[in-house]
């Protein structure tokens, strides 16, 4: 009699202990399943998935996604330019980043972030003298209002005024983004 006691009470317990639990899946919204694709919603653009790749520091993925965004708007505009530019310099090819950035600054009107960049591709290419040059518009255009590039200019006129005296593995130069992130590159070493 006690064994048979002891089981009742073991079976209320867990009916118990059940019922306090979270609530079991909904079947009635959403079915049991996971949700489907919406294939009438409108995608995200390509130029804003190739900055979050950018910034999660996927150069290769975001190249591939600003080439999408190429494709979707029906050529290359300067952010487009100025994004593949921004992630070539990233894997470290800077002679394409130099040719991209160049071709978002002279082809359509300059922003202060895309001469900025290129003047950290002139900086990292030794190209001292003319990275000063393209800093000091890009700190021009921008009023003076950016840090980030208003540092970079400091550490270009540092560079080329005691090039002996700075020595390559003490460059931090930042990136700037067009958007509400920024990118900083450092050397390797």
């Amino acid at each position: 009699m006690f064994t048979g006691f002891r089981g009742v009470f073991a079976i209320l317990f867990a009916l118990l202990v059940a019922a306090c639990g979270p609530p079991g899946i909904d079947a009635s919204q959403s079915g049991p399943f996971a949700p489907g694709v919406d294939h009438n919603a409108a995608g995200v653009d390509g130029v804003e998935v190739g900055h979050r790749l950018i910034a999660a520091g996927e150069f290769e993925l975001a190249i591939k996604s600003f080439n999408r965004a190429a494709l979707d708007r029906g050529g290359f505009d300067a952010e487009i330019l100025s994004g593949l530019g921004t992630a070539n310099l990233g894997l470290g090819r800077l002679g394409q980043a130099e040719t991209l950035l160049r071709r978002a600054t002279t082809e359509y009107d300059p922003y202060p972030e895309d001469l900025n960049n290129l003047g950290v591709v002139l900086m990292e290419q030794g190209e001292t003298g003319e990275a000063v040059q393209v800093l000091r518009r890009a700190f021009a255009l921008d009023d003076g209002e950016s840090t980030l590039i208003r540092d970079n200019l400091r550490l270009a006129l540092a560079k080329s005024e005691n090039s002996a005296t700075v020595s390559p593995n003490e460059n931090q130069y930042k990136l700037v983004r067009r958007g509400s992130s920024d990118f900083l590159i450092r050397t390797a070493g």
